[in-house]
């Protein structure tokens, strides 16, 4: 669906969220009419492999993706001749988790391999390992790989160091990058504008939910929570009580007290958010004058207290200290542990498609909850009006190719193929209906009828859907700085709130005060001047 129609019908027509993908089905119907034969074999291979397996049909395996990966194979024929890469060989970094992300694509790029003659080596890291890992590659100037799956945050330690290749002009019309979402586009992905990634992610924060807590009949009778305060209310009015799903003990919010290599500082954002991204103010995490952390201030100190208040009173599931962001989504949530969760758009997908999942018939989703309040870092004082702020928590995994290649035009073109097939719009919607690690981030996924083709109800998508498409538009959405180090402010961040949570500081200011003195050094080990300047060029001051 093109940018302006979705404008329009949410501007124009002043569309409720059921309304506006309703139009964009139609919309996209219109858009996606075949022009050519090739427009044809498009509209059929997203119908045909939107049935691999199939929604209930239990979760793909390594012949299904190396399936749709053959099947997505024509655009790269288009530039590609068989057998051209031939002796070449590379080497691509990625992660692990839960048995996605690398796991697809090594069978996705299968096939391409065959075609191409080249062979791809992997490095596979988890989740917890994975700043480390680029950070000491970067450090040392060691590289080596020549592709990388990598999220934006990363773009101002890679991009801003000269470590990456720049796009060629025939990857971007092989990908289709207009059809990103508005988010997604320059100047993300870009440095001194020159474009440097493929985008495979959208990746925001939603809030998902089980039904069965929720309305008159349900165990709480309360609404879903649009506050954080709700949710706090809730989780704590829940002990005792038994999970109407599985008979074991209820549950409400699922806080991750665990860090994990940095990503774990997400969900405190995503509390933090409500009660720090003010509208009139794009900063949220550091003064953009003097790159003087705003982490200590009263809004992620609240942010910070309603996680303690929970641990205090006894909410959480036992164990939940040891708790990570995978713990919570996976084997938690989908395992019917807990009523409430922040997670990306794996739950989304995984609930309907997982083996795993038993909470696809319960489950909804909504974006970030807001807060009653907001605080305004301008004038130092708390503002008594609703607030929202979708976190847009890691804006993304992206392919980017390294610098490795530049010298060798076979090895670079076979470089950026490998990233362009895995980017390709096609496989994206499949990688964006299954589980992948991923989540919509084009235009064209926000199509539902093609969701309803692979087994998906319609009201199901619209909820799931819905919310991403509520998350990357809202008009307060909390944006994540690219600059340096980022992943070193939140590796740190983690360490101090482990270390509060567990009571070993005095109260939920003397941890926010600690991250943001760890922050001071880190600003200042970087360099100050320099940070502040790449800061507001991230904000767009």
């Amino acid at each position: 669906m093109k940018v302006e129609l979705y404008n329009y019908i949410k501007a124009a027509q002043k569309m409720n969220r059921r309304q506006m993908l309703k139009g964009s089905a139609a919309l996209g119907a219109v858009a996606m009419m075949p022009k050519s034969a090739m427009a044809q074999d498009s509209e059929n291979i997203r119908a045909e492999i939107l049935k691999i397996p199939g929604v209930g049909a239990g979760s793909p395996t390594d012949g299904d993706w190396q399936k749709v990966g053959e099947m997505c194979l024509g655009a790269t024929k288009s530039n590609v001749a068989e057998g051209e890469f031939d002796g070449v060989e590379l080497t691509f970094m990625g992660l692990n988790n839960q048995n996605l992300h690398n796991f697809l694509f090594r069978g996705f790029l299968k096939p391409w391999e065959a075609y191409t003659g080249a062979k791809i080596n992997w490095i596979d890291l988890a989740q917890a390992d994975y700043n480390a890992r680029l950070q000491q590659s970067i450090a040392t100037g060691t590289v080596d790989f020549d592709i990388i799956e990598m999220g934006a945050p990363f773009e101002g330690d890679v991009l801003g160091k000269g470590l990456a290749s720049e796009m060629p002009d025939w990857v971007k019309e092989q990908i289709d990058m207009d059809d990103y979402v508005d988010y997604l586009k320059a100047p993300v992905g870009t440095w001194d504008g020159k474009t440097y990634r493929v985008s495979i992610d959208g990746d925001c924060h939603t809030f998902a939910y089980r039904k069965d807590y929720f309305g008159p009949d349900s165990i709480t009778g309360r609404e879903v929570p649009k506050t954080w305060k709700d949710v706090n209310d809730i989780t704590k009015e829940l002990i005792g009580k038994e999970d109407p799903l599985t008979g074991l003990p209820a549950h409400g919010y699922l806080d991750p007290l665990k860090g994990w290599g940095g990503f774990g500082f997400y969900f405190l954002e995503n509390r933090a958010a409500a009660y720090a991204k003010h509208p009139d103010n794009p900063a949220w995490l550091f003064d953009p004058e003097t790159m003087t952390p705003m982490v200590n201030n009263p809004a992620w100190v609240q942010a910070i207290q309603d996680v303690m208040d929970l641990i205090e009173a006894g909410a959480y599931p036992t164990d939940q200290i040891n708790a990570d962001p995978g713990t919570t989504a996976f084997q938690q949530f989908l395992a019917g542990t807990g009523s409430m969760l922040m997670w990306w758009g794996d739950v989304g997908s995984s609930a309907r498609t997982s083996d795993t999942s038993v909470v696809g018939d319960v489950v909804g989703f909504g974006i970030n909850p807001g807060a009653d309040k907001v605080y305004n870092a301008k004038a130092s004082a708390w503002e008594e009006t609703y607030n929202e702020a979708p976190n847009m928590a890691y804006i993304g995994w992206g392919i980017y190719v390294m610098a490795t290649v530049e010298g060798d035009e076979k090895k670079k073109k076979a470089a950026w193929s490998a990233a362009a097939h895995l980017g390709g719009k096609d496989l994206s919607l499949w990688a964006s209906a299954y589980p992948s690690g991923f989540q919509p981030y084009r235009n064209s996924h926000f199509r539902f009828e093609e969701w309803e083709e692979a087994g998906y109800d319609r009201d199901y998508v619209e909820d799931y859907l819905g919310s991403n498409a509520d998350s990357y538009n809202h008009k307060n959405a909390a944006i994540e700085p690219r600059i340096p180090g980022i992943f070193q402010y939140y590796s740190v961040a983690e360490d101090e709130l482990a270390k509060g949570y567990a009571g070993q500081y005095g109260s939920a200011q003397e941890t926010a005060d600690a991250i943001a003195a760890a922050w001071e050094k880190i600003t200042d080990q970087i360099g100050r001047d320099n940070q502040i300047a790449v800061y507001k060029a991230s904000l767009g001051l």
